[in-house]
């Protein structure tokens, strides 16, 4: 091949933003109960929580979970890293601690040079080493475009569990990272421009703000991700019977987030998201650009936890249900 490579010109879409929507997800999965095993199960396909949790014995959980998904940035490293961290967040926004983990990896090789593979392995390897989790082989496949993640195995105190059904009125909610890299990855691919922030903030663990949400009580949340803030709160407050109120003017965003949404580079994804969400959602005064952001489709997005953490932004708080899952306030 000559000349530099842009990984994201061989995605379809990008990074979290690439998932089956919402809507379409519950209706394929609806009926679909967890397969009878040995061990007691946890927490399973009910309210659509981050990862799977069964019983070892009375101190123990096993987490499990996988998430793999296309090229968000051009970088083979750095999208190595940002998609090994966007695996392991599943198990500390369930309170856990990831300790093992396998490759996935779909990779075009007579399209894509396999020393741009080794980088990709490479990123996820760093970021599982700073993690303290093992990694250790995995699988991998001959595919017409590139994905790369991790299949994660981790463990849980059963009382210190993270939820989306643990949620009590009145309680604040934290957000740990800000949004918008949904809209500068999409900006990226169009254009090739760099956005560090964006990349720094993807690749960052959710280890830290995991371990102070557990060390504090906080029972209730989720990581955002490819369903964007409204979407992981809707699940949220419908699996707590709750609902969600965001102040819209509290919400932390990247450095070029808005100007990205300003000149017209919002996925699909996001787009969708803004649609699921919009029938049981009272936006109040937020205008459309606000709405796309509050909805923009993250990849290894920060932790949505019902409680207020050292360093979080509360940006908003649970209420008794009403008439909508969420509301916007400013």
């Amino acid at each position: 091949m000559t000349g530099p490579v842009r990984l994201t010109e061989y995605a379809r879409g990008g990074g979290c933003a690439c998932k089956i929507p919402p809507g379409e997800l519950e209706a394929m999965v609806a009926g679909l109960g967890p397969a009878a095993g040995a061990a007691e199960l946890l927490v399973g396909l009910e309210n659509g929580d981050d990862a799977a949790v069964v019983r070892l014995d009375e101190r123990t959980g096993l987490v499990s979970t996988a998430d793999f998904f296309t090229p968000v940035v051009d970088d083979p490293y750095d999208w190595g890293r940002i998609a090994a961290a966007n695996a392991l967040s599943d198990v500390y926004a369930m309170g856990g601690t990831p300790l093992v983990a396998l490759n996935l990896l779909c990779w075009p090789r007579e399209k894509l040079p396999l020393e741009l593979a080794r980088e990709v392995l490479r990123g996820g390897q760093d970021v599982a080493r700073e993690a303290g989790c093992h990694l250790a082989g995995g699988h991998s496949v001959d595919d017409d475009g590139p994905k790369y993640g991790l299949a994660v195995t981790g463990v849980v105190r059963p009382e210190e569990l993270i939820t989306l059904d643990a949620g009590r009125p009145g309680l604040p909610l934290s957000l740990t990272k800000p949004l918008g890299v949904g809209v500068l990855n999409t900006r990226h691919k169009a254009t090739g421009e760099r956005f560090a922030e964006a990349v720094a903030s993807m690749a960052a663990l959710n280890r830290d703000a995991a371990c102070v949400a557990v060390a504090t009580g906080v029972r209730c949340g989720t990581d955002v991700t490819g369903f964007g803030l409204l979407g992981h709160a809707s699940k949220l407050a419908r699996a707590s019977g709750l609902t969600v109120a965001v102040d819209a003017a509290r919400v932390p965003y990247l450095p070029g987030a808005r100007e990205a949404v300003r000149d017209g580079y919002v996925s699909g994804g996001t787009r969708r998201n803004l649609d699921w969400v919009t029938p049981w959602t009272d936006f109040g005064a937020a205008g459309e650009a606000e709405r796309l952001l509050l909805a923009d489709a993250q990849t290894s997005g920060g932790l949505l936890v019902a409680g207020e953490l050292p360093g979080a932004t509360v940006i908003g708080e649970l209420l008794p249900r009403g008439d909508e899952h969420l509301v916007i306030v400013r």
